[in-house]
């Protein structure tokens, strides 16, 4: 089978629910590159605990993924100190998943996290079950426009993908 000639440098974004991790494992292990998760770049992950990485340890951890040769990375995270990213980036995806999918998945993977069917990086609270409902609705509101306004100078290597079919044109 053919495939399309794809990018070294994938960063993919969008809010909690999108369906963006499950994306970037299918496309890291389509091009055999690394996949990384911003949020592991913001914390340090322990069974006793996450710790939050200082900003300067979080800069450092990021520009030794992003200095390598290929990667996928994804994440929520559009702030500054991301954008070295979307500037190393061959493409971005922005997964435009409608709002009301991303919280049914927030419930879906919340239950199945609960009864031990889906394992994360985090404990499964029902304080961040909430908060991710929260986070969902800024992303809405504050996340994507700021995204949008922010690095519209990527608007020529910026995919936005609202559903599967896209992305199977894009990526087969």
């Amino acid at each position: 089978m053919e495939t399309k000639n794809l990018p070294n440098k994938i960063h993919i974004l969008v809010s909690v629910g999108s369906g963006k991790t499950t994306l970037a494992k299918k496309l890291a292990s389509r091009l055999e590159v690394p996949f990384h998760e911003l949020d592991n770049v913001v914390w340090k992950r322990h069974k006793a605990g996450d710790i939050r990485r200082s900003e300067k340890e979080r800069e450092e951890y990021l520009n030794t993924l992003i200095d390598s040769d290929a990667w996928v990375i994804e994440g929520v995270h559009n702030e500054e100190w991301v954008s070295k990213s979307f500037d190393n980036a061959d493409m971005i995806i922005f997964l435009d998943t409608r709002y009301a999918i991303r919280n049914y998945r927030i419930l879906k993977r919340f239950i199945l996290q609960k009864i031990g069917l889906e394992k994360s990086n985090y404990t499964p609270t029902l304080k961040i079950f909430f908060k991710m409902f929260k986070w969902n609705r800024r992303f809405e509101e504050k996340g994507k426009p700021n995204f949008f306004e922010k690095y519209g100078m990527y608007s020529n290597k910026t995919i936005v993908v609202t559903n599967k079919k896209q992305l199977e044109d894009i990526f087969l």
